[in-house]
């Protein structure tokens, strides 16, 4: 900067007016201090520096706790993370997605990262980068939970929904079944009558497996004879060979509530017109193939959850949802 202002013939301060606080120098000098640091090669002042002696970065941190290229693939995720950058481009943040759930160096990664507050997609109660999170001081909002005392969270009432939903789809059952979504951060693939919610340590699957046990009890169903399929991932692929294995154990299953449109696609496509299916979020998927399902709108969410990091109130979404009734069972 010293170089620049001696080659323009002004003051180091004018200099870092120049690029810092424009409005506060005329266009004719401004002119003149970038051609001197053109011609001297000098590209600005260093982002990080700047940031450390501002004390903000303007960049908000998306900590997603799974591969990186899930922010892509996944549509609900996509959803949500268009929300989030809605918000971002509103008030002149950028956005930096931080994965985990590959190592121990996760709560590091978390530390290290240069942003000004985080939104924390759905994890599990004993993940350590939330704890990493919160130990920087800066804002945390959770995405679907867990839920900690004076920490903000943003999300549907699963167990409520599930509930409802469950109703629907159990309604006529005889041999009810869940394809659920992964229990912990090891992300067995298993099957166990009667999984009891209190075992699940992801709170999205927990809730809306203690839905889908009331919507039994509800019915007189005996919840311990319900077989629940666990799935390591929501992609459809994994989920058919699941319910592959599922029926074989299970043949006279007659209902499949799933924890995404996906798996309910999957679970329509092994069991055909013998079972009544459900799914969740009515996405395009559900639409084009006639399963009932649960309507949430992520990217509501997700934009919810960035301005709530920024220092907005926090959103209530926990009844911003409802059931959408389609020929998978019988609406």
């Amino acid at each position: 900067m010293t170089d620049v202002a001696r080659a323009a013939g002004v003051s180091p301060m004018t200099v870092s007016y120049t690029y810092n606080r424009p409005q506060r120098v005329s266009a004719e000098t401004r002119t003149k201090v970038l051609e001197a640091a053109a011609s001297l090669g000098y590209a600005g002042p260093d982002p990080s520096a700047r940031s450390l002696r501002y004390g903000a970065t303007r960049t908000l941190g998306v900590v997603l706790g799974e591969h990186l290229t899930y922010a892509f693939d996944d549509p609900q995720a996509v959803l949500f993370l268009a929300g989030i950058a809605e918000i971002c481009a509103e008030r002149g943040y950028g956005l930096l997605i931080v994965p985990t759930g590959t190592g121990d160096d996760d709560p590091d990664r978390v530390v290290a990262a240069a942003v000004d507050a985080y939104v924390v997609w759905a994890t599990t109660d004993d993940d350590p980068v939330l704890t990493a999170a919160y130990g920087t001081r800066r804002p945390v909002v959770i995405h679907g939970g867990p839920a900690r005392d004076g920490r903000t969270m943003v999300g549907i009432d699963n167990r409520a929904a599930a509930r409802a939903v469950g109703a629907e789809v159990f309604a006529t059952a005889r041999h009810p079944a869940v394809l659920s979504f992964p229990v912990d951060r090891q992300r067995h693939t298993f099957m166990r009558a009667g999984l009891d919610p209190a075992e699940v340590a992801y709170p999205v699957t927990r809730d809306r497996l203690a839905g889908y046990r009331d919507a039994a009890g509800d019915l007189g169903i005996d919840w311990s004879r319900v077989p629940v399929a666990v799935c390591r991932t929501n992609d459809e692929a994994e989920a058919r060979a699941v319910m592959r294995g599922l029926l074989a154990a299970a043949p006279d299953i007659d209902a499949v509530a799933a924890m995404n449109d996906p798996m309910a696609l999957a679970a329509k496509r092994e069991a055909g017109d013998r079972a009544r299916i459900s799914g969740w979020d009515d996405s395009a998927l559900a639409g084009e193939h006639g399963l009932t399902t649960v309507a949430q709108s992520l990217r509501e969410q997700g934009a919810a959850c960035a301005a709530a990091a920024l220092g907005d109130p926090a959103a209530d979404f926990r009844d911003a949802w409802r059931v959408v009734r389609r020929a998978s069972t019988g609406g």
